[in-house]
């Protein structure tokens, strides 16, 4: 069920990679338009190479467009912003800082004192279930655990909106899975607006209001899929007759843009050997 009004809007969003030493552009991003209500759980997914990351790094300003705009809360977005907050692949913690260190990192950087960064952090940590970790350093957690952290840490500044790339991807599936729990649990406590990227179709299904399936590059949304699951969802909801079925819609939607993807690749790979065949 979609949530509430417009949170993100993004209207044409274009982007293009230069490679200035064999001289070759490759457009990531053809006109994506896209609006994302407030609280919603929104998912994007499609095959590798199709932009997926490189929208949310829009969003989070870390890439220009080329062409197009993306609106936060009905303001322009012209670079980062405290009002986004990213979770990625890895958990890119500061080894060298607790747990509690760790989380009240990105409040310290914005001029919060270390003692009121830990008090408004503790919540948090509460929150992803790590309450008596505190003290803890990364090399003492399981990947499941400092994920936990890495979020904590994204909520822990308040963001208008969370960007999550790929964040379970390098987790045991067993642990995935019950992060994808944990995840709807947090999610429904916090109450963020969520743009989550995955490879996973069945992840996207079981966490998400809305997915959007890109095409294989130069990645264009094919189809946006409204996910008609009851919540709150627990591992029940995997399954719902409704869940093989969104699975296979979905898949149905991805395969031929990943077809395509590889064909891709394999134009590209000859032509990047001729390229350095020539430079030697």
């Amino acid at each position: 069920m979609i949530r509430g009004d417009t949170k993100l809007r993004a209207e044409g969003v274009r982007v293009e990679y230069v490679d200035r030493v064999n001289r070759l552009e490759t457009l990531a991003l053809d006109g994506i338009d896209l609006q994302i209500r407030d609280g919603e759980f929104f998912s994007i997914v499609g095959p590798s190479g199709c932009g997926k990351t490189t929208f949310i790094n829009v969003v989070d300003g870390l890439i220009p467009p080329l062409d197009g705009r993306i609106f936060l809360d009905g303001a322009l977005l012209q670079g980062p912003g405290r009002d986004r907050a990213m979770v990625f692949q890895s958990p890119s913690l500061l080894p060298w800082r607790t747990v509690q260190a760790n989380v009240s990192y990105g409040l310290e950087a914005a001029g919060v004192s270390r003692a009121d960064a830990a008090d408004r952090c503790r919540p948090f940590i509460e929150l992803v279930g790590l309450r008596g970790f505190e003290r803890h350093y990364p090399y003492q957690l399981s990947g499941g655990m400092q994920q936990r952290v890495n979020l904590a840490r994204a909520l822990a500044v308040d963001p208008a909106i969370l960007l999550m790339d790929e964040p379970f991807a390098a987790l045991d599936a067993q642990t995935r899975e019950l992060m994808q729990v944990e995840l709807l649990r947090i999610w429904n406590e916090a109450r963020k607006t969520v743009i989550f990227v995955t490879h996973q179709v069945s992840e996207a299904i079981f966490l998400s209001d809305r997915i959007a399936v890109f095409t294989a590059r130069p990645g264009r949304v094919k189809e946006i899929v409204e996910i008609d699951l009851p919540r709150p969802r627990g591992i029940a909801v995997k399954h719902d007759p409704r869940m093989v079925e969104y699975e296979e819609r979905i898949s149905e939607l991805v395969r031929p843009e990943a077809l395509r993807a590889m064909e891709q690749e394999q134009v590209v790979a000859p032509d990047a050997a001729r390229s350095v065949e020539s430079a030697s």
